[in-house]
C-alpha cells in the first residue's frame, strides 16, 4: 500500500455539519455516505490525507476550510441504528455495506473559495476534477496533488 499522502475533496450541508462544527468539536467521524462511489473513495483513505470540507446546498457553495483523516475507514454506525435516517436494512454486523473515516479539524481557508470562482479555473484543474464535472453529485471526490495546489493558491488571491 502507498504510504504517499491523498487529498480529497468532502462535500457537506453546514445545516447538518459545517467547518464550524469541526472546529468546535476537533475531530468527527465523517457519517451517512450512501453512495457507492464515494464510500470506495473514503475506503482508499489513510490517516494524514487532507481534506477540503465543501459546502454544499447552501448560499454560497464552496470550500471553506481543511481536515484531515485521522485514523482508517471502518463501519459507519448509523447503517444499523433503526432510528437514523441513514439506517441501512441490508447492512449486518457480519457484513456491513457503508463506511465512513474521522476527520480532525485543520483550518478554515483564508477565504472562502466559492463554486463559481473554481468554475472560473476549469481548464486549469484538469477535466478529471470531478467538482465542476457536470452531473457529478458525489460527496466524497478525489483530488490529485496539483489540483489542491492550485485551490490553495486561489486562496491567496
Amino acid at each position: 500500500m502507498s504510504t504517499r499522502k491523498h487529498y480529497w475533496l468532502m462535500k457537506t450541508e453546514p445545516t447538518d455539519f459545517s467547518i464550524d462544527t469541526l472546529e468546535k468539536v476537533g475531530r468527527e467521524p465523517w457519517t451517512g455516505v450512501r453512495n457507492y462511489q464515494a464510500r470506495n473513495f473514503m475506503r482508499q483513505m489513510k490517516a494524514g490525507d487532507e481534506v477540503f470540507v465543501y459546502h454544499s446546498n447552501c448560499e454560497v457553495p464552496g470550500i471553506y476550510g481543511i481536515g484531515e483523516v485521522v485514523g482508517t475507514p471502518y463501519p459507519d454506525p448509523t447503517q444499523f441504528n433503526k432510528k437514523s435516517k441513514y439506517f441501512d436494512p441490508k447492512s449486518t454486523q457480519e457484513q456491513p455495506r457503508w463506511d465512513l473515516v474521522d476527520i480532525g479539524y485543520v483550518r478554515h481557508l483564508k477565504r472562502l473559495l466559492s463554486l463559481t470562482e473554481i468554475r472560473e479555473h476549469r481548464d486549469a484543474l484538469g477535466e478529471e476534477f470531478a467538482l465542476t464535472r457536470t452531473g457529478s453529485r458525489l460527496s466524497v471526490l478525489p483530488v490529485t496533488a496539483a489540483q489542491w495546489k492550485l485551490l490553495l493558491a486561489l486562496e491567496k488571491k
